[in-house]
């Protein structure tokens, strides 16, 4: 990992984020996640990428329909399709067979079946909590009260964390490689969801961060 070039790093909000975005929450003294952008689809924001027995699946919170642009603070989860269930059922068939879905299940089931959201930034609040709890790493950072287009004293990430950015253009990370239920079959698919990691290494998720 190459070192930051401040102490504080700008994040997006992030459903199940990737690695890529818990080695920025680990690497800097001071976070701040963006709750004041404009919401910007097929990010990290709303979906997150896991590893099917098909290869790389991308889950998505269907959010409510929005006559115009709004921040993501604002934004409201639909429900009017059980895409709870349906990600839950994805994620057992993606890592039933890992070394530490069994330990790690009763922790994000009640996530997909008893607790229901209203606003996106609430689940990927409470679902990051979470991992951090299960990855033992106790962090504090805070949260945007108004929107700033560019940082002087920060390094903003909320752009270059994307499924439609390269890794490369990222020079505080590097991948460590670790194995995968589905490796023989795909390769191994770097920087997926926290939860891949978590799945397939457990208690030294962290040594791969």
């Amino acid at each position: 990992m190459n070192e930051a070039q401040n102490k504080t790093a700008i994040l997006s909000s992030a459903y199940l984020a990737p690695i890529q975005y818990y080695s920025k929450l680990i690497q800097y003294p001071t976070c701040t996640i963006e709750h004041f952008e404009n919401f910007t689809k097929q990010t990290y924001r709303s979906r997150c990428d896991i590893y099917s027995p098909n290869g790389l699946k991308t889950l998505s919170v269907p959010l409510v329909k929005r006559d115009h642009r709004q921040i993501v603070k604002e934004l409201k989860i639909s429900y009017d399709h059980d895409w709870r269930k349906l990600h839950w059922r994805t994620l057992e068939s993606s890592y039933r067979r890992s070394p530490f879905f069994e330990y790690f299940e009763d922790d994000f089931y009640p996530y997909f079946h008893d607790k229901k959201y209203v606003f996106l930034i609430d689940l990927n609040e409470a679902l990051q909590q979470e991992i951090l709890l299960l990855l033992k790493k106790k962090l504090t950072y805070n949260f945007t009260s108004y929107y700033h287009k560019t940082y002087n004293d920060a390094d903003n990430y909320r752009t270059i964390i994307s499924p439609k950015e390269s890794l490369e253009s990222d020079k505080t990370f590097s991948i460590k490689p670790y194995s995968q239920v589905f490796d023989t079959r795909h390769g191994f698919i770097p920087n997926l969801s926290i939860v891949d990691l978590l799945f397939n290494q457990g208690s030294r998720a962290l040594e791969f961060i």
